[in-house]
């Protein structure tokens, strides 16, 4: 029995209707499952700024998850904490450092590897593979060795060996950032720059710095939030220098001053300011 083309028009349109349900629904569910996953990781930092608002009633002035009122108090002594603001600066001067020095050793590592191939660099996958390992490898492991090491070469703990660990643990989220921005990277404008005579740091500086200059900052950025999070690491080398996550973790055992929020509210907002602002300078570069 043949089908009229009436018929077979309302099984075209049937069937139609059926592959368009599926796709209604995709389009419904995963906007709606990343939206879940960003509110879930947002909802902490949420509570954090607005209970850096939160007045307290009570004697102490500790972080009362109770709303009593909106104050600007926390803000306006923020400096009330005896050791607080210490460590607080402590740790921003520690990421300033290592962050530049795990850079520009990333940087410079990061060029070497995609650069140079075969004899050129004899070892260039045991690199490879130690930057991974880097990685991957648990905070407490890499805390442990490091504390061992100082401990064997009798070398202090305190800002230096902080600075030593930091810089350990960064270069190879550095070099991974810029390496992958280095993939896509034309070598004839280097060519180009050296027939004209630029020599090769000037070349450098002229040419290859400015095209892979957003993948520098990414990988700095990352060194930086990496820097000025860290614990675990921070915890076993710290010594007499006392960086704000230990001070932190120290104090939550009495009770956390609200003044702790404060501060964790202007390093969110700051690296927020740093990340739009890199993300703008990579648009106008692209």
């Amino acid at each position: 029995m043949s089908l009229t083309p009436f018929a077979r028009v309302d099984e075209s349109t049937g069937s139609e209707r059926a592959s368009r349900r599926p796709r209604r629904l995709g389009r419904f569910v995963l906007p709606t499952y990343s939206w879940l996953v960003i509110a879930y990781l947002v909802f902490p930092i949420a509570v954090m700024i607005v209970y850096s608002f939160n007045r307290v009633i009570s004697g102490l002035q500790l972080v009362s998850f109770a709303w009593n009122g909106f104050t600007f108090q926390w803000y306006e002594q923020w400096r009330s904490i005896p050791g607080l603001t210490s460590a607080f600066w402590l740790s921003i001067r520690l990421a300033l450092v290592s962050t530049v020095i795990a850079t520009a050793l990333g940087t410079l590592l990061a060029i070497a590897l995609v650069r140079y191939r075969g004899s050129k660099f004899r070892g260039k996958g045991g690199i490879e593979q130690i930057l991974f390992l880097n990685i991957a490898a648990p905070e407490i492991v890499m805390g442990a060795s490091l504390l061992g090491i100082f401990v064997t070469f009798n070398i202090a703990r305190g800002f230096l060996t902080l600075v030593l660990a930091h810089v350990m643990f960064s270069i190879a989220y550095v070099t991974v950032t810029v390496r992958a921005r280095l993939a896509g990277f034309d070598v004839s404008l280097e060519e180009a720059s050296y027939d004209l005579g630029a020599s090769p740091l000037g070349t450098f500086r002229l040419v290859t710095l400015p095209l892979i200059m957003p993948g520098v900052l990414a990988g700095a950025l990352m060194a930086f939030a990496l820097s000025i999070d860290d614990f675990v690491t921070s915890n076993f080398v710290s010594g007499s220098s006392v960086p704000f996550p230990v001070w932190v973790y120290g104090a939550s055992r009495v009770g956390t001053p609200p003044q702790v929020f404060v501060f964790g509210t202007v390093i969110f907002s700051v690296g927020i300011v740093f990340a739009l602002l890199s993300l703008g300078l990579s648009k106008k570069r692209a």
